[in-house]
């Protein structure tokens, strides 16, 4: 037998049935496991193997996988999950993902079922915010992806020269605009366009940490001074540090004044735009480009997010082949599968795409954009009243405001200097998710070490963050006694 399918499909059909009921367990009793467990010494050593030569059962593989993967997750799944801005996926997502790999489409363009799944996706999500119809989008990985992309349609856009033709040498000094809470994609970004990190101009935030306009109005004036070529504002609906929202309508003003893109990174906050908190990220359907993921406040499983793209022409004109119709081999036909055969790839860095739009569509379809805007509000509902638990606790200090989905608070105890309360909030960090009682992350805030609880977690209730702000309090006791020896 030459071909790699299943020598005996009743047996694989078999194991593939177990496969789903133990996944579906899993997922229905997570809440009955730790939040997160570090991969020990001897499944480290189990799992460093040389090459395998000579296959083995199906059977014995899954076991392994059960044994020695499924058991150690990041624990993003879990309802106690808060770290970084994570989600944490549906059933519905899972069972997509298995079709999807099963269909197995490449998704350049042609024409076919899943191409057609995809352009339906982008025109409901340009429709939930309210970006014109006649704008393009695409899916892409996750936010630096989207981000990326955005960015690069800026350049095309507003550089003054034919960037793709010439390179950033072509021209005078390129520059980006945003604020000092911009997300580290926009370094990555400044990196792979060939412009350096210095390209991208920080401006400080104000005491909500959202972009101190004037200063940004100032960088942009002096560069042009200096003989730099302004081309782009990232705007952020949503910072990752605080969830902060820029205030996006006088940031289009700011860069009309100017001739400027603006690109707004909505990488988890954008979505709040589905529930009845939608006016937190109000003018975000102003920009030119705007970057948000599915894979996080869509609850959706990894990998998917998207970019939309006010003027289609600009996306089309930064990845389309320069030369007439592409290459040979990549050409449009109007008749047969080539119908349209790099639709996708001429609006993103990809060529090989897999079926990322079918979790979206399903979940759509199966539980509404309205149900989901209603798990959003939720969370954010459940950021306001972890803050007045904070707020309310003698022991506890809120470190910034709860502007959206964020609580960034830290455990204080007076007779502790400032460098004393770091390392115990660090340690109180530590314990929590060591002992797998909640996983939030961490930042530094104003100098100060603080617990960043990030809530875009659909399995997460009250009691939940009880239990955070109570393991907190009396982690912060005890490890204050334990350091006094």
């Amino acid at each position: 037998m030459t071909s790699l399918d299943p020598a005996d499909w009743d047996r694989t059909r078999a194991l593939g049935r177990a496969m789903v009921d133990d996944m579906m367990t899993w997922l229905q009793t997570v809440r009955d496991r730790p939040v997160w467990r570090s991969v020990p010494a001897e499944t480290l050593e189990r799992l460093a193997e040389p090459v395998p030569r000579d296959g083995m059962p199906l059977e014995q593989v899954y076991e392994t996988f059960k044994r020695d993967i499924l058991a150690y997750p990041t624990g993003n799944v879990h309802p106690r999950f808060w770290g970084w801005v994570m989600g944490n996926g549906t059933t519905t997502g899972m069972l997509a993902d298995m079709l999807a790999a099963g269909m197995n489409p490449h998704l350049a363009g042609y024409d076919q079922s899943a191409a057609v799944i995809e352009r339906q996706v982008v025109d409901w999500l340009k429709d939930l915010m309210d970006f014109p119809s006649e704008a393009s989008g695409l899916l892409v990985s996750g936010g630096t992806a989207a981000n990326l992309n955005g960015l690069m349609a800026a350049r095309v856009a507003k550089a003054g020269f034919d960037v793709r033709e010439e390179g950033v040498q072509g021209g005078p000094p390129l520059t980006v605009y945003g604020s000092a809470e911009t997300h580290s994609w926009i370094f990555k970004a400044c990196e792979t366009m060939g412009m350096g990190r210095r390209a991208f101009r920080a401006a400080p935030v104000d005491a909500d940490y959202r972009i101190d306009l004037a200063a940004c109005r100032a960088l942009i004036e002096a560069d042009i001074a200096a003989g730099k070529r302004p081309f782009a504002i990232v705007g952020n609906a949503g910072t990752v540090n605080t969830g902060a929202v820029d205030d996006l309508v006088a940031l289009r003003a700011l860069a009309d004044d100017f001739g400027l893109w603006l690109h707004v990174d909505g990488a988890f906050g954008s979505l709040a735009a589905w529930s009845d908190s939608r006016a937190l990220v109000e003018g975000q359907e102003l920009a030119d480009s705007l970057a948000f993921d599915l894979h996080k406040w869509g609850y959706l499983p990894y990998e998917v997010g998207c970019v939309l793209t006010r003027d289609p022409g600009a996306q089309v004109a930064t990845y389309r082949s320069t030369s007439a119709g592409g290459p040979a081999y990549l050409r449009s036909a109007e008749q047969g599968i080539a119908v349209d055969v790099t639709y996708f790839a001429d609006r993103g860095l990809q060529l090989s795409r897999g079926f990322r739009a079918l979790k979206v569509w399903m979940s759509l379809k199966e539980l509404g954009a309205d149900r989901l805007g209603e798990a959003i509000q939720r969370n954010i509902d459940q950021a306001r009243r972890l803050g007045d638990l904070v707020d309310a606790h003698p022991d506890l200090q809120r470190l910034a405001p709860v502007s959206m989905n964020i609580v960034c608070f830290r455990y204080v105890a007076p007779d502790m200097d400032a460098a004393a309360l770091d390392t115990l909030n660090q340690a109180i960090l530590v314990a929590l998710q060591v002992r797998g009682i909640a996983v939030p992350s961490q930042t530094v805030l104003n100098g100060c070490f603080a617990l960043r609880v990030a809530i875009t977690n659909h399995r997460s209730e009250d009691e939940d963050f009880d239990l955070l702000v109570g393991s907190v309090a009396a982690l912060g006791a005890e490890l204050r006694v334990a350091a006094r020896g």
